[in-house]
């Protein structure tokens, strides 16, 4: 039988990561089934292209997983699949919070033949054969013979064979732009970010999250063997095309048991395994120095820190007060000393917000090392302690917002700010924080590092602009090239005529200091 495994986009903005549940799912399939996989991020379809992509490669059934922004355009192409005659199998965070939904169980359309709940590592074999034999169930979960959810072991992990999976449709470098970047001299030509897992679950439990429901606060981790086998096949791959690849590590919480984390990093560097990495870790846990120095041995360069705000009365509200935001700017610290830098998460239209949050947000962040702050808004997710809290005191204004997926808009009325200040706030936070002179202003805090870190700043920068201020099209990009000219010509100059070039460049803009500042007789020079 030829399966399709399918990842919806939302229509609106794109990911520029491969999602790692249809490589893990592909791996999992008997080997006696063909396996096609389509991510919506990468390759847009409508209704009509995917049930005629499902005819023509004559697919026998269709597996689709979506988180809840996602899952609008999800039950829209399941429902185009299913016209084909085609079953589909629906599974994820969304619809394992919402089955009934997707069964058509609730009053509503049945958008899946069957669904798939928590993690489907162990019921997605059973899922292919019952297809094959044409009898699906309507609900597939993990439990045991008392009827408990089991959570399945990370220790047997298949091996994913990204050596020989094709990635030219995650390439984040632009096509216009591959020419120039080759001439860095650094293997700037392709770039593609990998996932990968090492563990699953998180304890914590904050109130907006669906982490501990889905995964569950049961911490699971692969065995350190078969993380660093993964690493060095993904290197191989890296230096064999000549191009720049990074691991994201997808993990809820990367160093949630230090003790096992720090056993991993060393493993890496020990198997010289080590490649670019991205990982998701709290800011509590950067404390320990020698967590920092692994992260850095082992080719850690972006963490992604979930501070959420810089008000821990908000911190307190949600169940995150183990962040302090007064530790914020020595964890921050900590990191760009080892050259490591962070993706600093906010959200906006908590309890404690008032008007005017983005500004002092920012004015924060700009004492920080240089990294890649991203602002969003407080979103009751189905099933959360929070949507039922917003639920329970009737503060939710679109009961089902997921039905109809707006990007940046509420869906429950603030306490001390109207939904439209709050919309304002996240405006405002991602106009200033990716404008072009705060690009600039990046780039040039780093102009003590080679090349390759500021080109990567510049780059993720432009990447993560994107998130708010989508550039679908050769337009739109055009646009943001022409906004950004001054700081891309000193980038390509430097990689054309080297470091000279550049520091002959800020000599000559650089204002001379005595026309600044005038030798005053008595005056003692700082």
């Amino acid at each position: 039988m030829r399966i399709l495994l399918y990842n919806p986009d939302n229509g609106v903005t794109r990911n520029f990561m491969p999602h790692l549940w249809m490589f893990l799912l592909q791996a999992l399939t008997p080997p006696e089934h063909e396996v096609l996989l389509i991510d919506g991020n990468a390759q847009p379809m409508d209704e009509s292209q995917i049930a005629q992509y499902v005819r023509d490669q004559e697919i026998g059934m269709v597996g689709i997983g979506a988180m809840t922004r996602m899952i609008a355009k999800a039950y829209s192409m399941a429902d185009a699949i299913r016209t084909t005659g085609v079953p589909v199998v629906m599974g994820g965070p969304h619809v394992t919070e919402l089955p009934d939904e997707a069964l058509g169980r609730d009053g509503g359309t049945r958008h899946a033949d069957a669904v798939a709940l928590g993690e489907a590592d162990e019921t997605w074999p059973l899922i292919v054969n019952d297809a094959v034999r044409g009898g699906l169930k309507d609900v597939y979960a993990p439990i045991d013979a008392s009827g408990k959810e089991r959570k399945p072991s990370l220790k047997d992990y298949p091996a994913i064979p990204w050596q020989s999976i094709d990635l030219d449709q995650f390439n984040l470098v632009p096509k216009a732009a591959t020419a120039m970047l080759q001439n860095v001299g650094e293997g700037w030509g392709t770039f593609h970010i990998i996932p990968v897992e090492s563990g699953r679950g998180c304890p914590y439990g904050c109130e907006f999250c669906t982490v501990t429901g889905f995964f569950g606060d049961s911490i699971r981790f692969r065995t350190n063997e078969s993380v660093v086998s993964e690493l060095l096949r993904l290197k191989k791959r890296a230096r064999s095309e000549k191009g720049q690849m990074a691991v994201f590590f997808i993990d809820d919480n990367f160093a949630i048991n230090i003790k096992r984390t720090k056993s991993l990093l060393r493993d890496i560097v020990a198997a010289g395994a080590q490649v670019h990495w991205v990982a998701q870790i709290s800011a509590n846990l950067l404390r320990d120095e020698e967590l920092v120095d692994l992260i850095a041995a082992s080719g850690g360069k972006w963490v992604f820190i979930g501070m959420e705000s810089i008000d821990p009365a908000n911190l307190k509200d949600v169940n995150k007060g183990f962040n302090k935001p007064g530790e914020y700017a020595a964890v921050l610290e900590r990191l760009a000393k080892r050259n490591v830098y962070a993706i600093t998460s906010f959200i906006f239209g908590m309890d404690n917000d008032t008007p005017g949050v983005a500004e002092r947000t920012l004015q924060q962040v700009r004492t920080w090392p240089p990294g890649l702050p991203i602002f969003g808004l407080l979103t009751p997710l189905p099933a959360t302690p929070l949507y039922k809290r917003l639920e329970t005191t009737g503060r939710l204004t679109r009961l089902k917002h997921w039905q109809e997926f707006i990007p940046f808009t509420m869906a429950h009325t603030p306490l001390k700010m109207t939904i439209e200040e709050a919309h304002a706030e996240v405006k405002y936070g991602w106009s200033h924080a990716y404008s072009p002179e705060a690009l600039a202003q990046a780039v040039e805090a780093l102009d003590d590092q080679p090349l390759g870190y500021r080109i990567n700043i510049f780059l993720a920068r432009l990447c993560f602009r994107g998130i708010y201020f989508p550039m679908m099209g050769r337009r739109a990009w055009l646009k943001v090239i022409a906004q950004n000219r001054q700081t891309i010509f000193k980038l390509v100059k430097e990689a054309v005529f080297g470091r000279r070039a550049r520091l002959m460049t800020s000599k000559r803009e650089r204002p001379c200091e005595d026309a600044v500042k005038p030798e005053i007789p008595g005056e003692v020079s700082a």
